[in-house]
């Protein structure tokens, strides 16, 4: 078991590792939230992936930023707040997003699987993990070349949950786990991802993700190119080749 950060990192894991994508502010909250009401929801690694999906999705929402800003042409900002309050849940998301959907999308190449976790699903994760993977790398996104602080928080509860379960950690991860895994979640309210919620007038989702621990009881996993919960059967067919 292995704590890491960035896309890059991936570099790091063969095909028997499992990889488990953390971006809490926002990207993984956006897409733990959107697969746990029964949105299909399809993480994309840029724009050019993002247009050519909607040209063949119908009804699809176009959701999330590029360096914190909404992209010309979509429909919602990367808000795990709002779209947990819309009720047209029929309507499929692509997600889009700096940092979090890129990690999802290049970690899938001959994985031994592929997740989304954030603060709402750890314990459905962990659980999941333990009966079905050996090896595990739980990566935080990273952006501007920071671990930032919540996704460390996340990253940790994963793998204390796993070293609970009898996982041996690698590299740095037990030190990242006694620093974080026990910390309470108001500590990431002062990291520079909460400072930029709170700048932008984005506040709904800061207390979104401090108000939303383990309320999902599902694992999130990729699925040819579809995110979906492993506790209820695929609905559609894929859309992505």
């Amino acid at each position: 078991m292995s704590i890491d950060c960035f896309p890059d990192a991936l570099d790091r894991y063969d095909p028997r590792w499992a990889v488990v994508a953390v971006d809490i502010i926002r990207a993984t909250t956006t897409a733990v939230t959107a697969a746990a009401t029964g949105r299909r929801c399809f993480p994309v690694a840029d724009l050019d992936e993002a247009t050519s999906l909607a040209a063949r999705l119908d009804g699809a929402l176009l959701v999330g930023e590029l360096g914190g800003a909404l992209p010309y042409g979509f429909d919602l900002t990367n808000s795990p707040a709002t779209l947990a309050e819309r009720p047209d849940v029929g309507r499929p998301i692509i997600l889009l997003s700096t940092s979090g959907t890129r990690l999802l999308r290049e970690s899938v190449p001959a994985r031994a699987g592929t997740y989304a976790a954030c603060l709402r699903n750890v314990r459905a994760t962990v659980e999941h993990l333990v009966r079905t993977h050996e090896r595990v790398a739980v990566i935080g996104a990273g952006a501007r070349g920071e671990f930032r602080c919540e996704d460390q928080l996340g990253c940790a509860r994963i793998a204390a949950g796993l070293m609970d379960a009898g996982f041996r950690p690698v590299l740095d991860a037990a030190d990242i786990v006694r620093e974080w895994a026990t910390a309470p979640v108001g500590r990431i309210a002062h990291g520079p991802s909460a400072g930029y919620l709170v700048a932008t007038g984005q506040l709904e989702d800061l207390h979104f993700v401090l108000n939303h621990e383990d309320d999902v009881d599902s694992a999130v996993a990729l699925r040819s190119g579809e995110l979906v919960t492993m506790t209820a059967p695929v609905r559609r067919e894929p859309v992505l080749p």
